[in-house]
């Protein structure tokens, strides 16, 4: 039994050891100007700017192949940081500025297909085959995926209702102080 233990042990220790070397000697740099446009975008992976995820948005953007407008759940801020960051001017003339939304099912018309459980990227949607659906409101992110794939209509875009911890004061325009 001794023997097996042992065994298995300096097996374990010699592969770890050959992956560790592996992951050192056969790394992939990554380019820096790429990990700061990923950690500016919004990380929700919804898939609206046209690409899989943040991740490979961010690489398009660092290699120039992408407009710096198609991050619908940054909106605006995030367009103006992108610019920044990259130097280019934001031509938000065809943006449309959007309010945070999240998906909503009506009850009497869902017939628990699961198409949109199937195409929710963070889970937010709970139910089960045959049966009613329902969002986790706070897990959404309004990519509106699930609004397309429904046979029945039953899903809707709402509006997120403002409340003491969402709401805050604008801050005032910069205007020069009259002496």
């Amino acid at each position: 039994m001794l023997l097996a233990v042992g065994s298995l042990t300096i097996m374990g220790v010699t592969l770890g050891s050959i992956l560790g070397a592996a992951a050192y000697f056969l790394a992939v740099e990554e380019d820096p100007l790429e990990e700061e446009l990923k950690e500016m975008l919004p990380g929700s992976q919804c898939g609206q700017c046209g690409y899989v995820g943040c991740g490979q948005y961010a690489a398009a953007l660092a290699k120039g192949e992408a407009p710096i407008t198609l991050c619908t759940p940054g909106g605006r801020a995030v367009i103006e940081v992108l610019a920044k960051k990259l130097g280019v001017t934001a031509d938000l003339s065809e943006h449309e500025e959007k309010v945070p939304e999240y998906a909503f099912i009506i009850e009497d018309l869902c017939i628990g297909c699961t198409r949109c459980i199937k195409e929710c990227s963070v889970d937010a949607i709970m139910g089960a085959n045959k049966l009613m659906h329902t969002v986790i409101a706070e897990a959404c992110h309004g990519c509106e995926k699930c609004v397309k794939v429904c046979p029945t209509d039953a899903i809707e875009m709402r509006t997120i209702p403002m409340t003491l911890g969402s709401w805050h004061w604008a801050k005032p325009e910069d205007q020069h102080a009259v002496h």
